[in-house]
Parts: structure tokens; sequence; C-alpha cells
């Protein structure tokens, strides 16, 4: 394997664009737009420029390098803490259950009340692999980089974390979901809603989004299908993060009401399984496929590598892995195993 997650440089914007026009739309963290774009990048200079430590409002965002032909095939992003520039909305999906002693009947409503519980959340998103890609466990590779990052970064993130999966989309770009209740409030489709979000944010829901509970069965049959679906890309992803320990926690996405899961980051497998080592010696062959980390903020760097280890507690690395991280012998780097 000859790839890397590096921290993304502006420089990395014209391919950020081009991985954006394949996305397919739905996809907020990753618009099709320059200029989104570009402060994305920018805001990401800003927050490795930081000195010192504790939570603020941050981006991170990370790319997937082939080294040998310098291409970057993925991208992913953090974002440090969600609902510190304008509200952070979901849906929570609950029931109101209501009794009729004269009917001698239960009656139990499916609900979606507007929420802003997961304000103050770290937020992985954004993932994205070149579909020539997806092959040798690239898309761990992607989704986990964040995780070791963020433990390497420890004081400049909450306990909390939550990632936002996209929802169904139709195969004229639209979201049944979308057209089925915001849409008859906002007077625009999806397409118009979601590309708006993406560059300008989501205040206008706080304009005009009812506040009041919404009974599903008020709801398009094809918009309640959908309720906490991912979209059928993201099926392999969902599984990713309930792997990792995530949970679905009931909360749904305003605009296409795919699923948001919600997970306690000292709690994830790979931060939880994770340690940090000394590299004692390189070699060629052999060791178990792990990921393995290091650098921090501008210099971070992930890669698959094969680890070995001595029965004394000397950790050996395979040559082409060290040289990926630039690690030499009696450098440290961190380790977690496949999970």
């Amino acid at each position: 394997m000859s790839f890397i997650m590096r921290i993304a440089r502006a420089d990395d914007l014209q391919t950020l664009y081009e991985m954006a026009k394949l996305t397919g739309g739905g996809f907020t963290n990753l618009p099709p737009d320059r200029t989104a774009l570009s402060a994305k990048l920018e805001r990401t200079e800003k927050a490795l420029a930081r000195q010192g430590d504790g939570i603020e409002d941050e981006l991170i965002v990370m790319v997937l390098e082939n080294v040998e032909t310098g291409q970057v095939r993925g991208t992913c992003q953090i974002f440090s803490t969600v609902g510190q520039s304008w509200p952070f909305y979901s849906y929570r999906l609950g029931v109101l259950t209501q009794h009729s002693r004269e009917l001698g009947r239960t009656f139990r409503a499916q609900m979606l009340s507007l929420t802003t519980d997961l304000e103050g959340s770290v937020e992985v998103g954004g993932l994205f692999l070149h579909p020539r890609e997806r092959a040798e466990g690239l898309g761990l590779l992607l989704a986990r980089s964040r995780y070791l990052y963020i433990r390497s970064h420890r004081a400049r993130f909450g306990d909390r974390v939550i990632a936002e999966l996209r929802g169904v989309i139709d195969e004229a770009g639209g979201s049944p979901f979308w057209d089925g209740l915001a849409g008859r409030f906002f007077g625009m489709n999806f397409q118009e809603a979601d590309e708006f979000n993406a560059v300008n944010g989501n205040q206008f829901i706080a304009d005009l989004m009812p506040k009041t509970p919404i009974y599903t069965a008020m709801l398009t049959d094809s918009a309640r299908a959908v309720i906490g679906l991912p979209h059928p890309n993201g099926r392999a992803a969902m599984r990713m993060l309930e792997t990792e320990g995530f949970d679905n926690a009931g909360y749904v996405d305003i605009f296409d009401g795919g699923p948001t899961m919600v997970g306690q980051i000292d709690q994830l497998k790979t931060i939880a399984a994770a340690r940090d080592v000394i590299l004692s010696a390189t070699r060629e062959k052999g060791g178990d496929k792990m990921l393995i980390a290091t650098g921090k903020l501008a210099d971070y760097r992930c890669t698959w590598g094969f680890v070995q280890e001595g029965a004394n507690g000397a950790v050996s690395l395979d040559a082409a892995s060290a040289a990926r991280l630039g690690l030499e012998t009696g450098g440290s780097f961190t380790m977690a195993g496949r999970a």
C-alpha cells in the first residue's frame, strides 16, 4: 500500500473540487463550490496555526494521498465542536403515548421534534473515497485516521462525537424526506436547499422551520419510508461506525432524514485500543497489519503498516510504512489494531 492520510493544504483545492463533483448530491460537507471549499482549507490552516490547547470552533480537513503518484484520492473532516457559529439542528425521533379510558385504547404516535441536543459535539464527516480506490481498507484508513488525530490532540476536543450519514436520495437527485416535510415550508427543492446550506450554513432553518413536533403519520408514504435510513452508498459507513462504537440514538438529519450516529470519544475502539510506542527497528516483511500514525497538527500522518512486537517490548515496522511516515528508529508513533 502506498497511501497516507495527511492534513489538506491550499494546493489541494482543485482536487477536492473534482472529488466533490463525484458525490452525487446531498453531501453537505463537501460541496462542489470552490469558494466554500477554499474557506474550509483556510479554517484548517488557522486551526493548525493555533498554539495551546482548549476547545474552539475549528475544522480539520484531511486527504488521502498516493505517495507514489502524488494523487489525492479521498478526504475526510473533523469539526471540533458543532453549534457554536449557528445552532446545530437535528430531528429527534420519538413516540407520544396517549390513552383513552372511554375508548379503552392506547394510541402511540411517532413524532419528529426539532432539537439542538447535539450542540457541542465533535463531528466527523465529509468522508469521500474516489470510486476507483474502494479497496485495500482505504475506507477504514480514512475513517479511523480521524480518531487517532483526535487522540493525539485530545485537549482540543470534547467527549461526545457524532457522524451524520447521508440520507436516501432518489434517481433525480431529490430527497423524499425533504419533499415530504421541510420543502413545504421553504419553497425550494432539495438540491437548492442543500447547496444553500453547504455554502451559507443552516440558520435559515431557524428562521423558517416550524418549532412544533411533526407527527410522522401526516407525512407522505415516501417521506416516512426513508426516515433514519442511510443512502445505499452509506450502508458500509454505517456498519463501520457501529463497529467503532457509535450508536443510532434516534437523531436524523433535517434535510434528508439520514441517521446521525452518536458515540463517546474515549470509548471508540480505535482510541481505546491505541498505544504510543517507540520504533526500535525496521524490516522488509512480516508483522500484523495495524493503523499507525505520527506527528502533530500540520505534520500529522497516518497509514497502514505491518507491526511486529518482540518479547522484550521492542516494536519494529516494515520499512515502507516507516518511510511513508518519515519515521526513523527511536521515533515515537501511535498504533491501533484493525478492529
